[in-house]
C-alpha cells in the first residue's frame, strides 16, 4: 500500500541527510507485503498531479527504485491458516485463477441467514463504510444498559468526511469496539485497528478490554489535525497550515469493519459481505483475514466478478519470479555491501569541501566577521592534510586489499 512518491519521498531525505547521491543514500532497504492484497488509495486530485510523473501508484514505480538492483524473495510459508484445502483456494484468489470447482467449494460457506451468537466475538467486513455503519447502529441498539453520547470538539475547517471516527459517537457497556488511532502515549498500549470490548464506561471515561490483555486500557480524547499544503511556485517550497481540529476518543463500534481495515488483522470467526466488492484484491483480503474455512461464513455467494487482480501486479510478479537470487548473487551482493560501507567509513571528501567552502566564506567577508580560537586557514590545511589526505591515502590501500569472493568481515587482514 506504499504509494511511489511516499517512496521516493523517503529516498529525498535520506540522500539529503546522508549527503549522498544513493538511492535511499546508500541505505539497505528491506520491504516486506503482498502486492496481491489492496492497492496504494489514490485520491482523483492526487493523482491529477502525480499522473504527470508515474505510470502507476505502486512502489515499484518509484523512480529512486528503478535506480536500484531490486532482490525479491518470496515467502511460502503460511502461518494464519493451516488447513491445505482452505489455504489452496484461497491461493487461487489471490492469484485470480479460481474455477468453477473452486467457486462452488468457497460458496459452500455461503449462509445467508446466518445469525452469531453474541459469546462468538464474530465481526462482519463489509465493502462500504455504509453497510458497516448499519451493521454497528443495528448491535449497539440491541445491547441492554445505558448508551453514551460522546461528541467530537471541532473547531475550525474539518469536514465531515474526513472524519476519523463519529462525531457522535454511542457507546455502551460490552460494546465491541476497535481503536482508529496508534497511542500516542509513551506506553503503546492500542494501535490503529486494535479490536476490543467496552469494560467501563461512564460520562467521561472508558475503558475497553483486548483479548490477550491482561488489564484495561483507560481510553482518553485525542486530537486530529487538518492540515493544509500551500506550494509557493516561485521557490518550490511547500508550507503547511493547521485549518482545523478534531478532538474525540479513538474508538468506533466494531462488530462490523470494512475490509480496507481489516487488512493486516486476523479472525476466528468472520462473516465476508463482499457481494460489491470493488478494489483489486479485495476479496481475497477478505477472506484470507479468516484462520479457518469453517471460520468464515459468506453472507452473499463471491462471483468471479468480484474477484479482481491488477494485470500490473501480475506482470510485476511473473518478471519477479522469473529473476530469483542465487546463492551466489546473494553471496555477491553482500560483499559488495560490506565493501562499500568500510570505504564509506574513511571518505572525508564532502567533509574536507564543506571546510574549504566555509573558510573561503570567512575570508570574503571581509571585516564583516571576526575569527577567533586561531588561524581557520591554518586549521583547514591541517585537516587536509592530517585526516582528509590520509583517508584517501587508506581508502586506496584498502581497495587493494578488497576481493570479489572474500567477505570483508572474513578477512583476518581487514580486520587487521
Amino acid at each position: 500500500m506504499v504509494r511511489a512518491d511516499l517512496l521516493d519521498g523517503v529516498d529525498e531525505v535520506l540522500r539529503r541527510y546522508r549527503h549522498g547521491d544513493l538511492p535511499f543514500g546508500g541505505v539497505q532497504l528491506l520491504m516486506i507485503g503482498d502486492l496481491h492484497q489492496l492497492p496504494p488509495v489514490v485520491k482523483n486530485e492526487d493523482w491529477a498531479i502525480l499522473g504527470d510523473h508515474y505510470s502507476s501508484p505502486y512502489f515499484f514505480n518509484s523512480k529512486a527504485l528503478n535506480r536500484t538492483e531490486l532482490v525479491v524473495l518470496e515467502l511460502r510459508h503460511i502461518y494464519r491458516q493451516s488447513d491445505s484445502r482452505f489455504i489452496n483456494l484461497l491461493n487461487r484468489v489471490r492469484e485470480n485463477r479460481l474455477d468453477s470447482v473452486g467457486f462452488d467449494a468457497l460458496n459452500s460457506r455461503c449462509l445467508p441467514d446466518f445469525k452469531p451468537q453474541d459469546k462468538q466475538h464474530v465481526i462482519t467486513l463489509c465493502t462500504h463504510n455504509n453497510r458497516a455503519d448499519s451493521i454497528n447502529r443495528d448491535r449497539l441498539q440491541k445491547l441492554q444498559g445505558k448508551a453514551h453520547l460522546f461528541k467530537a470538539e471541532i473547531s475550525g475547517e474539518f469536514p465531515e468526511y474526513s472524519f476519523p471516527t463519529s462525531g457522535r459517537l454511542d457507546l455502551k457497556k460490552d460494546a465491541q469496539v476497535m481503536f482508529v488511532r496508534n497511542d500516542p502515549g509513551q506506553d503503546k498500549l492500542y494501535y490503529n485497528g486494535k479490536i476490543g470490548k467496552i469494560s467501563q464506561i461512564s460520562k467521561g471515561s472508558i475503558a475497553v478490554r483486548c483479548p490477550g490483555d491482561k488489564d484495561d486500557i483507560v481510553v482518553e480524547p485525542i486530537s486530529w489535525e487538518n492540515i493544509r499544503y500551500t506550494l509557493d511556485t516561485e521557490t518550490k517550497e511547500i508550507s503547511k497550515n493547521k485549518i482545523g481540529e478534531f478532538i474525540q476518543y479513538p474508538l468506533k463500534p466494531a462488530w462490523a469493519i470494512t475490509i480496507h481495515k481489516s487488512q493486516g488483522l486476523t479472525f476466528e470467526r468472520a462473516i465476508i459481505d463482499a457481494g460489491a466488492a470493488f478494489a483489486h484484491g479485495q476479496v481475497y483480503v477478505a477472506l484470507s483475514r479468516c484462520k479457518s474455512f469453517d471460520g468464515m461464513v459468506l453472507k452473499t455467494p463471491i462471483s468471479p466478478d468480484a474477484v479482481k487482480t491488477d494485470p500490473l501486479i501480475g506482470e510485476f510478479t511473473r518478471q519477479a519470479l522469473e529473476n530469483q537470487p542465487t546463492n551466489e548473487k546473494l553471496a555477491q551482493a553482500k560483499v559488495s555491501f560490506q565493501q562499500r560501507l568500510l570505504l564509506q567509513c574513511y571518505d572525508y571528501r564532502q567533509m574536507c569541501l564543506f571546510l574549504q567552502r566555509f573558510t573561503g566564506l570567512l575570508s570574503g567577508s571581509g571585516s564583516l566577521l571576526q575569527v577567533s580560537g586561531g588561524d581557520i586557514q591554518s586549521i583547514t590545511e591541517q585537516a587536509q592534510s592530517a585526516l582528509c589526505m590520509v583517508g584517501e591515502n587508506f581508502i586506496r590501500q584498502l581497495q587493494g586489499m578488497l576481493t570479489e569472493t572474500t567477505l570483508p568481515e572474513s578477512d583476518p587482514a581487514i580486520n587487521e
